[in-house]
């Protein structure tokens, strides 16, 4: 298939204007994902959790040892007479598949649905040497019929609506045209029965590869898998080295997490285990077995930083639960692989720089890798992309400035101001100032939010680091705190302004009773200050009366030794300047400090 993914952008805006496609995705919507949720409440939240657990440690103990058990398999399938070949590209695939039809003289096969020949693009090298590729799964015939790729990998012809399915099959058909849904599936099983039975090739992939007995494992919904696999007289079965797990048991760990994530299932419809040719007294199957196990890039991501994208079992739940995805469709990314899966996939198989927008075709929420049912950390690997693309100058030069600019100067977000200064205020008990360091509160789900690729700096963006700040930074006060809070600080600005500001009453400012007002009332502003001062009223001189008394202050019922102490040396300074100033000349002040000493002594 030929890569797009560098028009992402070009066809993303298309996708957005296409009215038909809009309406079509808006009523995919969640569809997949609330049967996936369904299906784990009935199994059970945390089983579900610890079978997810399990899955992607037997994905992982395969691939820690992959040419072992790659080797196992292969003894094991020639030891129960299947013929094991390796393609490294994907020419090599084609060439192998059209060696094999020139050697058993094929001339017409079915086909199940195979991701991995639709990276090899064998559909059109089958047509250009004389041999009748038949998609038998009906998404992937109805997309075969209309010369387009498959836009989802459990559900390729998503992106069609009733009535484009409708004329496609009265175009092909030769039949009146129908809107039923059952009698378009009617109509398409009876169009694909006579290429059943006479097709001589029958191509299939391989959802897992048992490594203890040489097995083929085939997930379907539609039986098209085991008609492909016994009917024709040759089988091919075309997958990647990255599927080979250890043993049976295994298999049925991970055949429990697999429809669950895919369709909501709790068990698919057929489930296939296909091990060698057809022997002596077997009833049907092939004469010919024949496994094509291929690389086209997987070896790259072996014991590399992308090693986790091996464990994916093409399950689709990426995708499902994906925001980019239910908004542009699986075209927009312009190869076999959509949704994020297809954005880590796509760079690593073809080169990053022929898939410069995929890796930022993500908003990182981090739900692919909640819902991935063997556990692969997406948004981080899309973070690993970025950062090789910045290390290697793949992205525009004003994104290279752009992020310069923001990591080394922007304004810190409100929450990192607030811890700032409580950092400051605080100190350590080893006598340093705290920090307001936010970055270890962040968990997995935000550390690969918690900056751009290429910038510097320890802040994030304001809408990021809400989550991480909210248990360090005081929680909002209630409707009813915040009243009392209101009242208290209404209070003391009210005993402030009383104490420092009685001027501004007319009943305590005699200036402001000359200017004409009526003595004692003011105007509308002094009658409301009077409401809020009502011990200013109560201070106010009748009228007719200019002598306006100061108000007493209250003596405190318990003064403190200290404040006892200040008060009686104020009184004494008062009582030292009373006599001082009374004695009009220099002799009589003299006089008086005479007395004062005497009185000290």
């Amino acid at each position: 298939m030929q890569n797009q993914s560098m028009h992402f952008q070009a066809r993303a805006g298309r996708a957005l204007a296409d009215v038909r496609l809009q309406s079509v995705l808006k009523r995919f919507g969640s569809g997949f994902a609330e049967k996936r949720d369904a299906a784990r409440t009935a199994y059970g939240v945390e089983a579900f959790e610890e079978l997810r657990t399990a899955s992607a440690a037997i994905r992982d103990r395969g691939l820690e040892h992959l040419d072992s058990w790659l080797l196992r398999f292969e003894a094991e399938a020639t030891r129960r007479g299947t013929e094991v070949r390796w393609a490294e590209s994907a020419e090599d695939i084609c060439a192998q598949v059209l060696e094999i039809c020139a050697q058993h003289g094929l001339k017409k096969a079915i086909k199940s649905k195979s991701m991995v020949s639709e990276e090899a693009g064998l559909n059109a090298a089958l047509e250009a040497n004389g041999v009748t590729p038949i998609e038998t799964d009906l998404g992937e015939y109805i997309i075969q019929l209309a010369k387009e790729a498959p836009s989802h990998i459990i559900a390729p012809a998503i992106h069609k609506d009733l009535d484009e399915v409708a004329d496609l099959f009265a175009a092909h058909h030769q039949r009146p045209r129908s809107t039923d849904i059952e009698a378009l599936t009617r109509e398409a099983r009876l169009m694909l029965r006579e290429h059943f039975l006479s097709a001589d090739l029958g191509l299939s992939g391989g959802n897992f590869l048992v490594a203890e007995t040489g097995s083929v494992a085939l997930v379907t919904n539609e039986g098209n898998g085991r008609m492909v696999s016994t009917l024709p007289r040759v089988h091919i079965a075309i997958t990647g080295i990255e599927k080979v797990i250890p043993t049976l048991e295994d298999l049925s760990t991970l055949n429990r997490v697999l429809p669950r994530s895919a369709t909501g299932q709790d068990i698919e419809n057929y489930f296939t285990i296909v091990t060698g040719p057809r022997r002596a007294g077997d009833a049907d199957g092939p004469a010919h077995m024949i496994v094509i196990l291929v690389d086209c890039g997987r070896t790259k991501l072996v014991g590399s930083d992308m090693k986790e994208m091996l464990r994916c079992i093409r399950c689709g739940a990426c995708m499902n639960h994906c925001p980019v995805y239910h908004t542009v469709g699986g075209h927009a990314y312009g190869w076999v692989y959509p949704g994020p899966m297809g954005s880590v996939l796509t760079p690593v198989y073809n080169g990053i720089e022929n898939a410069l927008d995929l890796p930022q075709a993500a908003t990182l929420c981090g739900a692919c890798h909640v819902a991935c049912p063997v556990k692969i950390p997406l948004p981080e690997l899309l973070r690993t992309l970025r950062e090789k693309q910045m290390e290697q100058h793949l992205r525009p030069w004003t994104e290279h400035l752009g992020f310069a600019v923001w990591g080394v100067r922007r304004p810190a977000p409100a929450p990192v101001r607030v811890r700032r200064v409580a950092g400051r205020a605080r100190p350590r008990l080893d006598g340093r100032r705290a920090r307001p360091d936010l970055a270890p509160a962040a968990g997995p789900r935000l550390d690969a939010r918690s900056r751009p690729a290429g910038a510097r700096g320890t802040h994030l963006p304001f809408a990021l680091c809400r989550a991480q700040v909210r248990h360090r930074v005081r929680r909002a006060p209630s409707p009813r705190a915040r009243r009392a809070r209101g009242a208290r600080i209404a209070t003391r600005s009210a005993r402030l302004r009383r104490r420092t500001r009685p001027w501004r009453c007319a009943a305590l400012n005699p200036r402001r009773q000359r200017r004409g007002r009526p003595r004692g009332r003011g105007n509308a502003r002094d009658r409301a200050r009077r409401r809020a001062h009502p011990r200013a009223v109560a201070a106010r001189p009748r009228s007719g009366s200019r002598a306006v008394r100061p108000r007493a202050r209250p003596t405190p019922v318990r003064a403190s030794r200290s404040r006892t102490r200040h008060t009686a040396q104020a009184d004494e300074r008062v009582r030292r300047a009373a006599v001082l100033r009374d004695p009009p000349t220099a002799a009589g002040r003299a006089q008086a400090r005479r007395r004062l000493a005497g009185d000290r002594a």
